[in-house]
């Protein structure tokens, strides 16, 4: 039986940073770019006013008050994406919409609000300035935001809604980014029925599969759902070799010391095994090794696989803890542990067999301190309890366990990486 950091560093020894890919900008979010992004032009192209209002000269406003107004001759009005076709001179002023370029002889931006636009009615010929304002006052320059020919965005760099929002500013449609792994999925048993057929007695659903496809979906990869495998070594040998174009494979079920517990077996005979025990509960049978796979030119690649726990909530641990980062580190990402805190524990655990204890729990943020309290029931077949919780509180393996009010370090499970 191997510890959790040796069952990890194992694991990601296995697993390498994929090839890239060009996507439509929009497509790639949450992917990593594979190249640098420079821009080609200046990002506004020209001067333009942050605000909707009257573009002015700012000697033209001195000693202007509510009390005491500036009164202007109105020249033009410039919507946005329009460029101005006058210049101003002396005592006069545009009025202006927000992201309108800067007409020629203005230099600041006084708001309609400070204004007594709102008094008056009809067609502006003049317009009262109430305060103000000096030069440069609401104009965002040529390149404040992007300078032509800089360095946008940095090989590396995951895709957020904002890089995308960038990318879009610079008027580009694709980027090369490292593509999403392909993870397929296999549940094994006699007793799995897939959701939506009707079920017998001694017979139960197979949710492992959904909550493992909504864990690949959510760290940014794509599952493919192979279904169930009964337990005949045929009928899994069959489904294996239906994903072996994979990226990933896992497996639930099949992994502990049953009579019908055969995926050790079978992924030894159809490539390597690395280990299949991991000092954790919940979780301990967790199987890791590769299927050999050979393509249609004859080359083979050793895919890796994981043999999750069948028990629901061990599935989902496991997959936080290993598959997780896998997917990460495949996508080019470089942080991939979770988010942890220390709380307080409002519980007491205690550990009985020298494994390191994960332990569901509801963590809240009270007065900048964080406090945790287990969920109802800690049974590795109660997938209620990953429902109520938000966090996984640790037992190290060395401890006999941990009393209420003690210190503990937690991994949240809703944050992301970043």
């Amino acid at each position: 039986m191997i510890s959790v950091e040796q069952a990890l560093e194992k694991i990601l020894g296995c697993v390498n940073v994929l090839e890239e890919e060009e996507k439509q900008v929009l497509d790639s979010l949450g992917q990593v770019l594979a190249e640098d992004i420079y821009s080609s032009i200046d990002v506004p192209p020209s001067d333009n006013t942050a605000m909707d209002g009257y573009a002015v000269r700012s000697e033209d406003t001195r000693g202007a008050s509510k009390k005491s107004p500036r009164f202007l001759r109105v020249i033009d009005t410039v919507p946005a994406g329009y460029i101005p076709k006058c210049r101003l001179e002396p005592g006069t002023a545009v009025r202006i919409m927000t992201g309108a370029p800067i007409p020629q002889g203005a230099d600041s931006i006084v708001r309609f609000e400070d204004t007594d636009e709102s008094k008056r009615k009809g067609h502006l010929a003049e317009i009262g300035i109430l305060r103000e304002v000096e030069a440069g006052f609401d104009i965002r320059r040529a390149g404040e935001d992007i300078a032509k020919d800089s360095l946008v965005l940095s090989k590396g760099a995951v895709i957020r809604p904002a890089e995308v929002g960038v990318l879009a500013s610079l008027g580009q449609s694709k980027v090369r980014v490292i593509r999403r792994p392909v993870v397929a999925i296999l549940a094994t048993g006699d007793e799995l029925v897939d959701i939506g057929q009707p079920i017998s007695p001694g017979k139960i659903y197979n949710s492992n599969t959904y909550s493992v496809a909504a864990l690949v979906q959510r760290y940014g990869a794509i599952p493919k759902i192979l279904g169930i495998a009964q337990d005949s070594e045929s009928s899994l040998v069959a489904k294996l070799r239906q994903g072996l174009d994979s990226d990933l494979f896992i497996t639930t079920g099949g992994v502990s010391v049953g009579d019908y517990d055969m995926i050790k077996g079978v992924l030894a005979a159809e490539g390597e095994i690395a280990f299949w025990t991991v000092r954790m509960k919940p979780g301990k049978p967790l199987a890791f090794g590769t299927l050999k796979a050979v393509d249609e030119k004859g080359t083979v690649r050793n895919i890796p696989q994981l043999g999750l726990p069948g028990n629901p909530v061990s599935s989902m641990v496991t997959f936080e803890l290993f598959v997780r980062p896998a997917i990460l580190k495949m996508m080019g990402k470089r942080n991939l542990a979770k988010p942890t805190v220390e709380a307080t524990i409002k519980d007491s655990i205690v550990n009985t067999d020298g494994r390191r204890i994960f332990a569901r729990a509801k963590v809240e943020k009270r007065k900048g301190k964080y406090f945790a309290r287990l969920t109802l029931s800690q049974g590795s077949g109660v997938l209620t309890s990953m429902v109520q919780a938000n966090g996984l509180v640790i037992v190290p393996e060395d401890k006999p366990g941990v009393k209420a009010g003690d210190s503990v370090k937690v991994i949240m499970l809703d944050q992301n990486e970043e």
